[in-house]
C-alpha cells in the first residue's frame, strides 16, 4: 500500500505525524505537502495527490487544511475521486464503508492528533461493503 498526502499550512504538523505513522506501519508515503507554516494555496498540494490516486499510482490519499472543505471540494474535481471530510471515527467508517471514499480529508483546526491517527488507520483498515452502496456509488457522475 501506498500513500500520496498532501497539505496546506494549517495541516503540516498532522501531515508530519500521520507520516510518521504510516512509515511505522511500513506504508510507502508520497508527501506533496507544504513542509511550511506560512500561509500557501491549497489547490496546488491537493491535485498531486488526486492524480496519484485517481490514476492509481497511489492506494489512498490523505489531505489536511484548517476545516478540510477547500481540499475536499478541489480533490472531488476528478471524476475518479471521492474525498470525505471526517472529523470522528465513526464517519470514516461510513465513507470507506458507503462511499468507497479514496481521500480521506482531515480539518486540522476541528480534531486533535491522536483522534486523527485513529481516523486514518479506521480509514486504511474498513472495507467498501458494496451491493446497494455501488449502486449509489455508479449514480455519481460529473455534470
Amino acid at each position: 500500500m501506498n500513500i500520496s498526502i498532501g497539505n496546506d499550512h494549517a495541516g503540516t504538523d498532522y501531515k508530519f505525524r500521520i507520516i510518521e505513522f504510516l512509515k511505522s506501519k511500513k506504508i510507502e508515503v508520497k508527501n506533496y505537502g507544504t513542509d511550511l507554516e506560512s500561509s500557501v494555496d491549497y489547490p496546488d498540494f491537493v491535485h498531486p495527490v488526486a492524480k496519484d490516486v485517481a490514476s492509481k499510482r497511489s492506494s489512498f490519499g490523505i489531505l489536511i487544511c484548517g476545516s478540510a472543505n477547500g481540499v475536499a471540494m478541489t480533490a472531488n474535481k476528478y471524476s475518479e475521486i471521492r474525498a470525505g471530510i471526517c472529523w470522528t471515527s465513526e464517519i470514516v467508517s461510513l465513507i470507506r464503508q458507503h462511499n468507497n471514499a479514496n481521500i480521506l480529508c482531515i480539518p486540522a483546526r476541528f480534531t486533535e492528533i491522536d483522534q486523527v491517527l485513529e481516523m486514518v488507520e479506521i480509514f486504511l483498515n474498513t472495507e467498501f461493503e458494496g451491493g446497494r452502496h455501488q449502486n449509489r456509488i455508479n449514480k455519481i457522475q460529473p455534470c
